[in-house]
């Protein structure tokens, strides 16, 4: 069986029109600024959301002309959508995403973060949210031009930088890193691994970062041999995602390796690694849908290792 994504990974999702001329029209911008809706996102990469995390909270455009910090999300229906960085002095709300809760059952409004919350917006709101919090992220580890290191400012409606002394332009960074679903070469287990800092009982796939150089199949190979030892073959793309904490595109792939292979976890990065069967993680996952404890604890919703799970141990 070859299995594919059976849905696009929820960040993945979006509807509004990213068109790169808007960004350089002051007539048009005037415009969609003033009828505009503005999501502010604080610090920490949260913004005001409600009905059990479902809805985004959107603040009105005030003034003529959009001010400097404002960044155009996009465009849909007539109506522009807008990221502004704020200050919020919000209480945490408890939620930490290296437990995957469930926010489902909250109901008033919270400053919430992109993975507590990205599962439960619709593909308007799941876009414009992923969108603001990588734009947000980029401007603010470049503020300052990486040839000359004078500030730079912003044009292109917070696409891009430009440098007022040597001229240099420059654009949202994006970092590869591949992530990979490892399955025996019969097709009937899954690798599946645990970092140190996740909680006890809490699995996903392997993953790492591209290097210079490199093609993103040898990353796969690269990474999965490092990280757990294990030489993998058949590797094949399934998707993407992107995952702004703070710059990252998640590559998804596919690869099969032979189980009785041993493992060896790399130091400090892995601290578990195992083979589980196809029967073990859908009886984890309909536990989950149940709110009954199994000892798999899976990816949570908002992940694309989520969707690579889903999609793998999903019949056929």
């Amino acid at each position: 069986m070859t299995f594919q994504l059976d849905a696009l990974p929820v960040l993945s999702r979006s509807t509004v029109d990213r068109d790169e001329t808007l960004r350089e029209d002051p007539s048009r911008l005037a415009e969609l600024w003033q009828d505009g809706r503005v999501l502010v996102v604080d610090p920490r990469g949260r913004t005001p959301i409600r009905s059990g995390g479902t809805v985004l909270v959107y603040q009105k455009a005030t003034g003529d002309e959009p001010p400097a910090e404002a960044l155009l999300l996009g465009e849909e229906d007539g109506v522009g959508y807008w990221a502004m960085p704020v200050e919020s002095s919000a209480p945490d709300s408890g939620l930490d995403w290296r437990s995957w809760q469930d926010i489902g059952s909250v109901e008033e409004e919270q400053w919430l973060d992109l993975r507590a919350a990205g599962s439960f917006l619709d593909a308007t709101a799941a876009g414009l949210f992923t969108t603001a919090v990588a734009l947000l992220n980029w401007h603010r580890k470049a503020r300052f031009c990486a040839n000359c290191g004078v500030g730079v400012d912003r044009v292109k409606s917070g696409w891009a930088t430009t440098c007022p002394n040597c001229g240099r332009e420059e654009y949202p960074r994006t970092d590869p890193a591949v992530i990979c679903l490892v399955h025996s070469r019969d097709d009937t287990q899954v690798l599946l691994a645990r970092q140190p800092i996740w909680p006890k009982g809490r699995y996903s796939v392997l993953a790492g970062f591209v290097e210079a150089g490199e093609s993103l199949e040898a990353c796969v190979a690269r990474e999965i041999c490092e990280e757990v030892g294990v030489d993998v073959a058949d590797i094949r793309y399934l998707g993407s995602q992107p995952w702004p904490f703070p710059r990252s595109l998640m590559l998804g792939f596919a690869a099969s390796a032979d189980p009785s292979q041993p493992t060896r976890l790399a130091a400090g990065e892995i601290e578990e690694a195992h083979w589980v069967s196809r029967e073990v993680v859908r009886a984890a996952l309909a536990a989950e849908a149940e709110g009954r404890e199994h000892w798999l604890g899976l990816p949570g919703p908002t992940s694309i290792a989520r969707r690579m799970l889903e999609s793998w141990a999903s019949p056929s």
